[in-house]
């Protein structure tokens, strides 16, 4: 049996993680919301956090939440997070306008960039008439 001194995933070394984002997503299996944690944080993606069925049902699926949680790691089994202090698990006010454009039912569909190319006149070369003239 070999030790490693070196974890693979450092970012999983602490136990609590505070000011989590986690995002709302139907679970069909359980057939209930669940949340996930999403990018762009020192933890990694796609981490479901266990929380009550309560408090992810008053808004819709795709909201952001901000919430304080512990890891759990399992014999063998996928970490996942729970959250700690129920009470003051809260829509993430940092992703404010995200959160109510899911409320009102808006798609959030990145507008495509138009570009637009500019027209480059030639200048018309000048015509150069000559006139024939022609002797008899």
């Amino acid at each position: 049996m070999q030790l490693s001194l070196v974890s693979e995933m450092p970012e999983l070394e602490k136990k609590i993680f505070l000011d989590i984002y986690a995002t709302v997503y139907f679970d069909t299996r359980r057939n209930r919301p669940r949340l996930k944690t999403i990018d762009g944080q020192r933890i990694p993606c796609d981490l479901t956090v266990g929380c009550p069925m309560k408090i992810l049902s008053d808004f819709p699926e795709g909201t952001i939440y901000k919430l304080d949680a512990r890891l759990v790691q399992k014999n063998g089994r996928r970490p996942y997070f729970l959250t700690i202090n129920k009470n003051k698990v809260q829509r993430a006010i940092e992703f404010f306008d995200h959160n109510i454009q899911i409320q009102k039912g808006l798609k959030l569909h990145q507008k495509a960039k138009s570009i637009t190319f500019e027209k480059i006149k030639k200048e018309k070369e000048p015509v150069k008439v000559f006139e024939e003239i022609s002797i008899f």
